[in-house]
């Protein structure tokens, strides 16, 4: 399958994460989506019937698995939509393969590997006559943007003694790729003491804004800061052009860890509502008119994250599936029907130190 690529080192690489989706024919409106990752621990997974019910009650018409196992994925074969990969293509739409998550906070001794396993996983899939499925990577934005404000004085933050931002956004132009990236408003919220509470959740108050001097845009909440801080960091890098979709997005409803009191369930609420009707407004951001292409929800259930000081519950629902928030988180006004909705699937494949060898 490689033979006719001239490329002969080897390449280490993880986690795949597959983007299956079927789209609907129109649509003016991004897409909002929620994140199924199946705990590792008790509790254990829903059943079926939960999830499927949670996809109907939520109104949610995407969807993004994070794990490949096989128990998780029968469970979503309730919902008629066909968790199947490559070997299955075009049975299943798959739309994007992002070569892991976060991969840079990950794996930073492999930072100088990432782009020539994007490039040969892309080469790969051309060899199999498949030329539809796109191929990124995604960043989480802390780790990824220097300056985050003003949005206008944003720069990528390139790893350590590598040029790898640069090619990595030639290569998505010209293979018409998307740029994949994290955007947790209260992760910066926590960094920056000088971001106001009320920006952070999409709170409407006269005196609830930011101006970037620089541009003379004013803000008014600090999801469209961090949009715009990506979309001005690509305009500098030459590249503003390349459509932007958010990997992950959320609010924890509640923390161990002492400090962390703005983690509560009112504001998660709070922020979500704001999310989704700054999403369903469809009025984008100041740099951005059209708006970023797709948002995925972290997470659709609560779980157990370990016993670390910090850990955090980010499900919309509850670990047992029942509803923590009254949030449609429907693209449009009709009604939520499962059966005949178009439903996004993103599904993360970990393949564990993948070993790509390429012969002349």
């Amino acid at each position: 399958m490689f033979n006719n690529h001239h490329y002969s080192h080897t390449f280490c690489v993880a986690l795949f994460f597959l983007l299956l989706s079927l789209i609907p024919r129109s649509t003016s409106l991004r897409f909002i989506g929620l994140t199924y990752s199946a705990p590792t621990a008790t509790p254990l997974p829903p059943p079926p019937e939960t999830i499927s019910a949670a996809l109907s009650t939520l109104k949610v018409n995407s969807l993004r698995l994070e794990d490949p196992d096989p128990t998780v994925i029968r469970t979503f074969l309730y919902t008629n939509v066909s968790l199947f990969v490559v070997p299955f293509y075009p049975r299943a739409r798959i739309t994007t393969i992002s070569v892991g998550n976060a991969f840079l906070d990950s794996y930073p001794q492999s930072a100088s590997a990432l782009l020539p396993a994007i490039t040969n996983l892309h080469l790969s899939l051309r060899d199999l006559g498949i030329r539809k499925i796109t191929v990124s990577t995604s960043f989480s934005f802390v780790t990824a943007i220097s300056t985050p404000f003003p949005p206008s004085s944003a720069q990528f933050q390139e790893p350590p003694g590598i040029n790898l931002i640069g090619p990595l956004l030639q290569f998505l132009r010209d293979t018409n790729s998307s740029f994949l990236i994290n955007v947790y408003p209260y992760n910066l919220y926590r960094l920056k003491s000088e971001i106001p509470l009320g920006i952070a959740l999409f709170q409407e108050h006269p005196f609830n804004f930011r101006d970037d001097l620089v541009t003379g845009v004013r803000y008014r909440n600090l999801f469209d800061m961090m949009i715009d801080a990506v979309v001005s960091a690509m305009a500098v890098a030459g590249y503003e052009s390349i459509p932007i979709v958010v990997t992950e997005t959320g609010w924890p409803s509640s923390s161990t860890a002492a400090n962390e009191v703005e983690a509560n369930l009112g504001y998660a609420e709070i922020y979500l509502k704001g999310l989704v009707k700054h999403l369903r407004s469809g009025i984008g951001t100041p740099l951005l008119k059209d708006g970023v292409k797709e948002v995925y929800v972290y997470e659709m259930f609560d779980k157990k994250e370990g016993t670390t000081p910090s850990s955090r519950s980010w499900g919309v629902l509850y670990a047992n599936g029942t509803t923590k928030y009254r949030i449609d988180f429907s693209s449009s006004k009709s009604n939520y029907l499962l059966e005949g909705s178009w439903i996004n699937v993103a599904l993360r494949v970990f393949l564990s130190f993948l070993v790509l060898v390429l012969w002349i």
